[in-house]
């Protein structure tokens, strides 16, 4: 059975993690410019990857004895993601509000790491698996807008 502070953390993880596919799909829905096509794949990638994680943790709360809450309401008034701008978006601003959201879902999966590993490796092991992933999605939508390093 988890402590409440356990619950407490896997439930921040999942808020996260469904406000991530919420926004994902308003980006992909509104998304325009060069490589369109490209970002609006890659943004479907993250959102079947945020639903998959998002359902793993709250089975993974389910299975300590603990209630996930999904509700709208309830994601919306303690995700730590900034709010999606509203209407079209450009693709080069897209890839940067994206990549700020994938690294605020990993930044507060990283803030309640240790509390969950010491109380339940289990759960530490599947946000090890999520971080990785998050990160590296992360890394390819980033890589749209930057420059390559001077070489010296």
């Amino acid at each position: 059975m988890a402590s409440k502070k356990l619950g407490e953390d896997l439930q921040a993880v999942l808020v996260d993690l469904l406000e991530l596919s919420m926004q994902g799909k308003q980006a992909h829905w509104n998304v325009v410019g060069r490589n369109f096509r490209d970002t609006h794949r890659q943004l479907d990638e993250i959102i079947e990857a945020a639903r998959e994680f998002s359902d793993t943790v709250a089975e993974r709360m389910r299975a300590l004895h603990h209630v996930p809450d999904g509700r709208s309401d309830t994601v919306a008034s303690t995700t730590t993601l900034p709010e999606y701008p509203q209407g079209e978006i450009d693709t080069t601003e897209t890839v940067d509000l994206i990549t700020v959201r994938l690294e605020a879902t990993v930044g507060t999966m990283r803030g309640v790491h240790d509390a969950v590993d010491e109380e339940d490796p289990t759960s530490a092991d599947i946000l090890h698996a999520i971080i990785e992933k998050l990160e590296q999605f992360a890394w390819m939508v980033s890589a749209e807008n930057r420059k390559p390093a001077a070489r010296g």
